[in-house]
């Protein structure tokens, strides 16, 4: 027997007009509908329809996750400083962690992701290779102190979150629990009824050699993919790798300095010399644990500092600032050029390939050169790809012209190999009878987030559409008005009830039946079943709520195809 929600007994209060600081569809319609309530910026209360939906998200998460053998745990929220220090993430996640004392004065935190403490407690339990492979998970809350929480549960400072861990003595078990995490993904992203890509990712300070994200198309997403319309090669684009062409062979004559006063940007500068922005090259100084390094890209890129930081992981990349000037008379504000740089490490996308030559700063004030050839002029550290993609850019797998879509991250899953198991001393006993470090996989859904996903996608201009796996009820019943169409309704959503049917009626006193109507709508169950003008021939109104598909069906016909 499944329950049936009166709403004349249901905390809901609906929404005709969106919050003011709303931006996102499923921020405005969550709040509209009376799923969820903001209690301060990043940190909601999850009200009885939309706390249905989270445990529903939950419940297909739990499933797919024990078909692969995976076991629940549940780790503490509040957690010692001491694994964090050991790991270095106490330092690291900076002002991202929610830190606070206890009455001792000693240190804790509130987990924002625990692989320190999931290591911990493998090393406790696990001591030989008969107690391995494992697989951990559980479905925890998380805090992060966002510096910008925004869009509704998109982005909060507290969040659900699955997060499982695999745990094995070899790269090939590694690999075995990769692939099963995958196909488990694949299976609850189906399942939940979310539109999702698995494109290619970087694990960054994670570590690992092997990275995916699951994203979700939305208009509202946070991240950008790039994906090729001639084949199957999709990455976020931090993952996008250049394919470097050999340069024409050419020759270049000597490096020469020009006079151009009062050109610091690379718009000024083309527009002075009568080029295009691509004939020159852009220097940008960064700080790379406090040390001046210069990145090169073509002057009509920009520097993506994300995919440069994850490459350089886990240094701290950041900007440079009028101070880092003062004393380095080789670093010229505006007119910085490789070509004589002293002490500083030169890292330049791969289109700065040996051969090409450049238009590029002098290191002197109101000086550029040109004809400074890479590989003659000056010398490369190191080649990155650290460059904005942009569309059109070319696939690594085909060559066609890439294309880019926003999307909402629902998934990651990375090998994370042995980075704290090495920190942490992670060893059981092999079968030869020596240690064995043992190897780790990370895999991490967002189910708070998951929610906000399917109303981005699922959503239509009248609110809500949930697809039928997750929303709170099978069939919203609406009893017009009059005592025998909520007698009515009522009778059919009991009978409904006792057949499984989970069954959400609204049987509310002097409400009119157009707000009734309309908040149906609001609200997105799949089924609607009207109890209106024909109730006294026993005849109801079915209607789909995504196709808008209406039929009328007797009592016993509507509870058959309901229950059917």
């Amino acid at each position: 027997m499944a329950q049936v929600q009166r709403m004349s007994r249901l905390m809901v209060k609906t929404l005709r007009d969106d919050p003011a600081d709303a931006e996102t569809l499923s921020h405005k319609l969550l709040v509209r509908a009376g799923y969820v309530r903001r209690n301060a910026a990043g940190i909601w209360t999850w009200l009885p329809l939309g706390k249905k939906v989270l445990d529903n998200i939950s419940r297909v998460v739990r499933e797919e996750m024990d078909a692969i053998g995976a076991q629940e745990v549940l780790l503490p929220a509040l957690l010692p400083k001491e694994a964090y220090e050991a790991s270095g993430r106490w330092e690291e996640y900076g002002d991202l962690l929610f830190r606070l004392k206890d009455r001792k004065g000693a240190d804790y935190l509130l987990g924002p992701t625990h692989e320190e403490i999931f290591t911990q407690t493998v090393k406790d339990q696990c001591t030989s290779y008969k107690d391995l492979p494992v697989m951990l998970y559980q479905i925890q809350t998380k805090y992060r102190d966002e510096a910008r929480p925004r869009s509704g549960v998109l982005r909060g400072r507290e969040f659900q979150m699955k997060d499982s861990y695999s745990f094995d003595t070899t790269d090939e078990g590694l690999a075995e629990s990769y692939r099963l995490h995958r196909g488990a993904y694949i299976k609850i992203f189906q399942r939940l009824g979310l539109d999702h890509r698995i494109v290619s990712a970087v694990s960054g300070a994670m570590g690992g050699s092997a990275s995916e994200e699951f994203l979700a198309p939305a208009a509202a997403g946070e991240d950008t993919f790039a994906d090729c319309p001639n084949c199957d090669y999709a990455a976020n684009t931090e993952a996008v790798t250049y394919k470097v062409a050999p340069p024409a062979a050419s020759e270049h004559g000597p490096a020469e300095e020009l006079d151009t006063p009062d050109t610091p940007t690379i718009e000024t500068l083309a527009a002075l010399l009568g080029i295009p922005a691509s004939a020159t090259l852009k220097n940008l100084l960064v700080k790379v644990d406090g040390e001046i390094v210069a990145v090169g890209v073509p002057g009509d890129r920009e520097v993506d500092l994300g995919k440069l930081g994850e490459h350089l992981a886990p240094a701290v990349v950041e900007l440079v600032t009028a101070e880092d000037f003062e004393g380095r008379p080789d670093l010229v504000r505006g007119y910085v050029g490789p070509q004589g740089l002293e002490k500083v490490r030169y890292i330049a996308d791969p289109r700065i390939a040996a051969g090409t030559a450049w238009v590029t700063g002098a290191n002197k004030p109101d000086t550029h050169a040109r004809n400074v050839v890479a590989g003659r002029d000056f010398e490369v550290d190191d080649y990155l790809d650290v460059v904005v993609v942009e569309a059109g850019d070319p696939c690594p797998s085909c060559g066609s012209g890439l294309q880019l879509d926003r999307a909402i991250e629902i998934g990651h899953i990375f090998q994370l190999g042995r980075k704290y198991a090495d920190t942490f001393q992670l060893d059981v006993l092999g079968q030869q009878g020596k240690p064995v470090r043992v190897t780790m996989g990370s895999y991490g859904i967002g189910v708070s987030r998951a929610v906000a996903a399917l109303a981005e996608q699922s959503a239509d201009g009248k609110g809500l559409c949930w697809p039928k796996e997750i929303a709170p009820a099978d069939v919203h019943v609406v009893a017009a008005g009059k005592a025998l169409q909520t007698e009515l309704a009522l009778d059919v959503a009991e009978r409904l009830g006792a057949a499984g049917v989970r069954v959400l009626v609204d049987d509310r006193p002097g409400i009119s039946p157009g707000v009734k109507f309309t908040d149906s709508e609001l609200i997105g169950v799949p089924q609607i079943l009207v109890a209106g003008r024909r109730s006294s021939d026993g005849v109801l109104e079915l209607k789909d709520r995504r196709t808008g598909e209406r039929e009328e069906l007797t009592v016993d016909e509507a509870i058959a195809r309901l229950v059917g």
